[in-house]
């Protein structure tokens, strides 16, 4: 466990393999490594193993020399890009990213015509990898689908080149993958209306990984955290305004750290201007971008997570992975309902809901956070850590690899389906 997988160790796998394909630093270095790794954990087939093949991504950071792994999660790192070749190198280092997998599991003594299912992430469904996969494998390929972008978002509209891949790859996903794992029911529907049969997944955490909540006393200060990179997904804007509309003696007793931007970088990976906190420094702390590890601690010391996003189609289609992770933290969250989120979060038991989306809603959501007392507050964050099981890996298995292998139900076309054990959410509903 925990040591790079050599070849000779796979080949020595006879129990049934599923394959993931991904390109982040995984297993431990993003929202999209998390989402991976847990989703691999779940879709494991009982005494099988996931083999996970990752393409590091060429952003100048390296990966770990000996990744920390369950024992069922296997990893091979495709070798890194060696020449230059500028932009057209890259392009065609990705382009070629399906032959480059096909050598790997050659490599490794693994014949793709024996693998029990492969899933991938919709940012790697293109045409060339569904044409090497259809070729070569003989079980289901599923793709993972966390997002779906709105013109809105990017300034340039259909003229943004990320977006466009963005909306072919959905396009793609809706009319030639096998299977879909969507993160929302908002996608689910588009996707069971595509024909498609379709397992709906939200965001999953192992609860293991979180140590018990240690809060200052509420009679300190009421202490936020923002964790994640807020681009112009989560509105930092109106939490400030928020803050600044409290009574002075209430303003004074809110602390808000934001964890994942810098204050020199508030003005480009967020909705911020940069004098945006500038009458706010007291209030406010910048911490960069941080490790998993000090994510983890600040959630411990945290009352709240905030999180505010508007009621666009995005937000609706999408899921906040910093959900299940505060939840899972014992930290309350401080948010409105978006996507499923009233699914899980009840106001005054695993969080505050606000009213709406605006400045003034989220004030009247801080007034109350400062009315709570401490034994409150405990009984909130209890009520998270229990409704966080909702969201475990565990509770995913065998539901996920039943999906991906093609060995439970929920195979028929526009079929969806979902765990008994999900807390608040529907059984399998026919398309």
């Amino acid at each position: 466990m925990g040591e790079p997988t050599t070849m000779s160790e796979l080949r020595h796998f006879t129990t049934a393999q599923v394959l993931a394909l991904a390109a982040y630093r995984f297993p431990h270095g993003d929202a999209m490594s998390n989402r991976l790794l847990q989703l691999a954990r779940s879709a494991t087939p009982p005494g099988g193993v996931t083999l996970v093949v990752n393409d590091w991504p060429d952003d100048g950071s390296r990966p770990p020399a000996v990744p920390d792994l369950p024992p069922d999660v296997r990893l091979i790192t495709l070798p890194r890009r060696r020449t230059a070749g500028g932009v057209l190198g890259r392009w065609l280092h990705r382009r070629l990213r399906p032959l480059r997998l096909l050598a790997a599991l050659r490599r490794a003594g693994i014949r793709p015509d024996e693998l029990a299912g492969v899933y991938l992430p919709l940012g790697l469904w293109n045409l060339a990898t569904w044409a090497v996969l259809r070729s070569t494998v003989r079980c289901p390929v599923t793709v993972d689908v966390l997002e779906r972008h709105d013109r809105a978002q990017f300034p340039r509209g259909w003229l943004t080149p990320y977006f466009v891949r963005h909306r072919w790859a959905f396009f793609l996903a809706g009319r030639l993958a096998d299977r879909v794992i969507a993160i929302s029911e908002a996608l689910e529907r588009q996707f069971v209306s595509r024909g498609r049969p379709t397992l709906v997944v939200p965001p999953q955490v192992d609860c293991t990984d979180y140590d018990d909540p240690a809060p200052p006393s509420l009679d300190d200060g009421l202490r936020l955290l923002y964790a994640g990179s807020a681009g112009v997904k989560d509105q930092l804007a109106v939490v400030l305004e928020g803050i600044r509309g409290l009574a002075p003696d209430d303003r004074a007793r809110v602390h808000l750290v934001i964890a994942g931007i810098s204050r020199e970088q508030a003005g480009s990976l967020s909705d911020l201007d940069e004098t945006g906190p500038d009458d706010l420094d007291d209030q406010v702390t910048f911490l960069g971008r941080v490790p998993r590890d000090r994510v983890l601690a600040e959630l411990r010391r945290a009352h709240f997570s905030v999180l505010v996003r508007p009621p666009a189609g995005y937000a609706q289609a999408g899921f906040p992975s910093k959900v299940p992770e505060s939840l899972a933290a014992g930290c309350p969250v401080l948010l409105n309902h978006t996507s499923d989120l009233r699914r899980y979060i009840v106001d005054g038991r695993e969080g505050i809901v606000l009213d709406g989306s605006g400045a003034e809603q989220v004030r009247r959501g801080l007034e109350r956070a400062l009315l709570l007392d401490d034994p409150g507050w405990w009984a909130m964050s209890r009520a998270a850590r229990e409704r966080a099981h909702c969201f475990d890996y565990r509770s995913w298995t065998p539901v996920v690899s039943d999906f991906v292998t093609g060995a439970g139900r929920g195979s028929g076309t526009g079929s969806s389906a979902r765990p008994a054990s999900s807390a608040g959410v529907s059984r399998r509903s026919g398309g």
